[in-house]
């Protein structure tokens, strides 16, 4: 049995175009998204840096631009100067972010060689937690003055004559938490970021700031924390963040699947804040939302069974910290939201998905061993490859699902993007648990440049994952059929997630179908 649904598309009307940074990733210093995950000296793949040339080869093919770094919790009680000099110079600390030992053998120069080395841009995160202004404008006079100062001399000395270049900075991290190491209220918060923002303008005028927003919309203090920190700060910094994390509650795998209705809100809700106070302090420059940590996390699994644990026990270097495995469930819900986040260009300029390896990452390595990708690798990796240009208007009509937490919600999730080329992307999510989906694209005038869909094996189980070695879950080619009426047909299997790439057809083109 399957039902229908009509995708229209106006391929003439006006739309945001689609920032590359909305495919960005995060490299925290937790668990092994550092320490046998980018990074294992003695690795059969490992570089003369001591970095694994076969997970670099699966970076290079998800295709991130931007990497946010070195946190998360962890920047908030680190001192970036443990990070450069000689390795066997630098200290070994305790990291009370994450219960963990911290050998800082990799650190700032080490980590800008390995991001230079798969194009991503550095998003260098300041300590607000344990320290202040003073210590980010230092870093900052660090990585990036060209030279003839204390700082830059020695940032020479340490093996780098020419600046970083880091343009992009987060100020602190999810202050609002009480778990935060150096925890603010609104206005602690507001006041030290604007501060800190300020200084470091004056030191470089062309800085991108990014101010800490609410670390969840389910916070006590969601709407009324952006308010404050925007009240102290919309005319120093130039994005404000969200962190968005989703998972399956109680067996409602219904609601999961819509879990991009949340973050539409979510995205809607801050947008409307930064109006407000743009309009009540006349600030006509634009403040972008940078959803600078989202995922699929079973965060309740971690809190009420794995943390517990971790600070409970030893300080291990690079302990096995939310390694979740994803399903193909999973990866249709990341596909979901990436479809939220292109929908909403005109306000999130820019999103990272958290973490790149291991740690509820695309990536699995194990130490001495395999890479693999994870089910959630491929609704990046495509959406970062062909969904670039200009974000097309589209009306969806579709059946729909009661859902506990959202109402009836459409089956079907969909964007479109058309490049300058004229190449139009449509993304897909199939939310449907049970019913397979028959989607009509009326697009006359355009061939089948490649389709595919990523679902369930052929056993049916939307439960399969990747492992090392067997990737049991991965896109494959998807049928696309014309129909009497001039349009294109595909027909989606329950939760899947589907790519097709459309080319205005040349005139000898006859056929519409990849199989």
């Amino acid at each position: 049995m399957s039902a229908t649904a009509h995708v229209q598309i106006a391929l003439d009307a006006p739309g945001a175009v689609v920032p590359a940074r909305l495919f960005g990733t995060f490299v925290e210093h937790m668990g092994r998204c550092v320490y046998e995950g980018i990074y294992e000296p003695g690795h059969p793949t490992a570089d003369a840096d001591g970095f694994r040339d076969d997970v670099r080869a699966l970076v290079r093919e998800l295709g991130a631009t931007v990497v946010r770094y070195p946190g998360g919790n962890f920047v908030s009680g680190y001192a970036w100067e443990d990070g450069v000099g000689p390795q066997g110079d630098r200290p070994v600390r305790l990291d009370a972010a994450w219960h963990s030992t911290e050998t800082n053998q990799v650190g700032l120069h080490e980590f800008a060689r390995w991001a230079e080395s798969v194009d991503l841009e550095i998003m260098e995160a300041v300590n607000l937690g344990t320290r202040g202004p003073a210590e980010a404008a230092q870093l900052l006079e660090y990585a990036n003055h060209p030279g003839g100062t204390a700082l830059s001399d020695r940032r020479a000395a340490n093996g780098r004559t020419e600046p970083f270049g880091i343009r992009l900075w987060c100020l602190g991290n999810e202050m609002d938490g009480p778990w935060q190491i150096g925890h603010k209220t609104a206005d602690e918060y507001g006041r030290i970021a604007a501060e800190t923002a300020r200084l470091m303008r004056f030191y470089d005028p062309g800085v991108e700031l990014v101010a800490a927003g609410s670390s969840n919309r389910e916070m006590p203090t969601f709407g009324a924390w952006e308010r404050t920190v925007l009240a102290h700060t919309a005319d120093l910094v130039d994005h404000i963040s969200i962190h968005a994390y989703y998972e399956e509650l109680d067996g409602d795998t219904a609601s999961f699947l819509a879990s991009a209705v949340h973050l539409d809100g979510y995205i809607a809700d801050v947008a409307a804040i930064i109006d407000d106070v743009r309009a009540e302090r006349g600030i006509t420059r634009e403040i972008g939302i940078s959803v600078d940590e989202w995922n699929v996390w079973n965060q309740t699994r971690w809190n009420t069974q794995d943390k517990d644990a971790v600070f409970a026990g030893d300080w291990p270097i690079a302990p096995r910290l939310i390694e979740d495995e994803y399903t193909v469930t999973d990866a249709v819900v990341v596909g979901s939201l990436l479809i939220s986040l292109i929908r909403n260009s005109a306000r999130v300029s820019m999103a990272n998905l958290a973490r790149l390896v291991n740690v509820i990452a695309p990536i699995r390595c194990e130490p001495g061993g395999a890479a693999w990708r994870q089910t959630t690798f491929f609704p990046f990796r495509d959406a970062a490859r062909h969904a670039r240009g200009r974000v097309l208007p589209l009306d969806v009509a579709a059946p729909t699902t009661e859902t506990a937490r959202f109402g009836p919600v459409s089956d079907l999730d969909a964007v479109a993007t058309v490049g300058d080329d004229g190449e139009v992307t449509v993304l897909l999510a199939h939310r449907g648990l049970d019913t397979a989906l028959e989607v009509q694209l009326p697009l006359p005038g355009f061939e089948v440049r490649e389709a595919t869909v990523l679902a369930a094996p052929a056993d049916g189980d939307r439960h399969a994952v990747n492992t090392a070695g067997a990737e049991h879950v991965a896109p494959r080619p998807l049928e696309v059929r014309p129909t009497a009426s001039d349009a294109l047909e595909v027909t989606l299997p329950p939760v899947s997630w589907a790519v097709i790439r459309l080319a205005p057809a040349s005139p000898t083109t006859t056929t519409t179908t990849t199989d």
